[in-house]
């Protein structure tokens, strides 16, 4: 269970056909800190698990080695986390700590984040604590050139598990890394030859550290953990600089063009207390009007009915999780709203218009040009 929240947390681990997926889940789940995992193969045909050979034959669920359960999905999701739930209720199966999804290679992962956060009787009892992708070092790059898929697999995920990468040779590494820092720029990568990759620490993305049990929000959001390097082509002289004076920060990222993917990794900063309603119509009709092109946002918002206890929002395309507030902001925390969030074809400055529009407050970094070449649909002078 969460320690905070009481909910089963849930992983999706995801990546691209042969890159090591269930090699690296066997490694996780021989850490004994995984024990009570149920795991749920989201594949067809058969999935070899640590000697075990399950059948997807059904939803049957498979008792393993190491006392963690094990089942392929054959229907619905939500229809097997439900039937797990009534299992451990009902005392039919033993209480299980957390839940790992393993997807199929080529599996767009949004589907699957929502069936754990859009259906509110899974919501209820299962929280989404991560996702994370295995990247393989040799084929990487081409695989992320054919397919879509694996291009959204890492744009949304918290964790990067590199494979392979004793097999490859620095140029791909270092061509394949420059990709994924434009895809992902906040992504933990993890070398998935070393020890730490096969730890069930890797699992471990929620909003809380497990250790603490307060909210992570540096590690959560990783707002503006991106190097400098990567920016020298965005005419932004500096436009990261923390300018405390200012009501917006806007912090203009990433920029994938390449291949037709448009996805764009950007944080909305704001210093002022915001309106309940207002943030709950700007997210409303981010999620309803532009909801396709929203691959992920995560957001800790201080609302002025009550900013002692920040407001937690965390969404995947049109399917956010039911809102939370925290019971007190993370100890050093500088208490701004910040807001995450990975877009495809939705450029960051027609998103911050869009927010500056419902918080009432004028955006005042720099129209730099990257910014204007951004978007050509900026309405001038929109306000509410």
């Amino acid at each position: 269970m969460s320690p905070v929240s009481g909910r089963i947390p849930v992983s999706i681990l995801t990546g691209f056909l042969g890159a090591g997926k269930s090699t690296l889940l066997n490694r996780i789940l021989k850490d004994p800190a995984t024990s009570g995992t149920a795991v749920i193969i989201n594949e067809f045909g058969e999935v070899g698990i640590d000697n075990f050979l399950v059948e997807a034959s059904g939803d049957a669920l498979v008792e393993l080695s190491n006392g963690c359960l094990c089942c392929t999905v054959r229907g619905e999701l939500v229809d097997t986390l439900a039937y797990m739930m009534d299992g451990i209720q009902t005392g039919r199966l033993q209480p299980i700590k957390r839940v790992v999804i393993e997807t199929t290679g080529l599996a767009d992962p949004a589907p699957v984040m929502q069936s754990v956060m859009g259906n509110p009787i899974i919501a209820q009892n299962f929280e989404l604590e991560g996702v994370v992708t295995v990247v393989d070092a040799v084929h990487g790059g081409s695989t992320l050139d054919r397919h879509k898929e694996a291009v959204k697999q890492v744009a949304v995920a918290d964790r990067l598990v590199i494979s392979k990468l004793s097999l490859a040779d620095a140029q791909t590494v270092e061509t394949l890394n420059d990709r994924l820092q434009a895809l992902n720029p906040r992504a933990v990568r993890v070398d998935g030859d070393k020890a730490e990759a096969g730890s069930a620490a890797i699992l471990q993305n929620g909003l809380y550290d497990p250790a603490t049990k307060i909210a992570d929000v540096d590690r959560w959001l990783k707002a503006e953990i991106v190097s400098d390097h990567h920016h020298h082509d965005h005419h932004d002289d500096g436009h990261h600089d923390h300018d405390h004076g200012h009501d917006h920060h806007h912090h203009h990222h990433h920029d994938v063009t390449r291949h037709g993917e448009n996805i764009r990794s950007f944080s909305l900063v704001h210093d002022k207390p915001i309106d309940p309603m207002a943030i709950e119509m700007f997210v409303d009709l981010l999620r309803t009007a532009h909801g396709e092109k929203l691959l992920r946002m995560k957001a800790i918002v201080a609302l002025s009915d009550n900013p002692e206890r920040p407001l937690v929002l965390h969404g995947v395309q049109s399917v956010f999780h039911q809102p939370e507030r925290l019971p007190k902001w993370p100890e050093g925390a500088d208490r701004l709203t910040r807001m995450v969030l990975i877009t495809q074809d939705l450029p960051e400055s027609f998103v911050a218009d869009l927010f500056a529009a419902f918080t009432g407050q004028p955006r005042v970094d720099r129209p730099d040009r990257a910014a204007l070449e951004d978007n050509p649909l900026a309405v001038p002078g929109l306000k509410m």
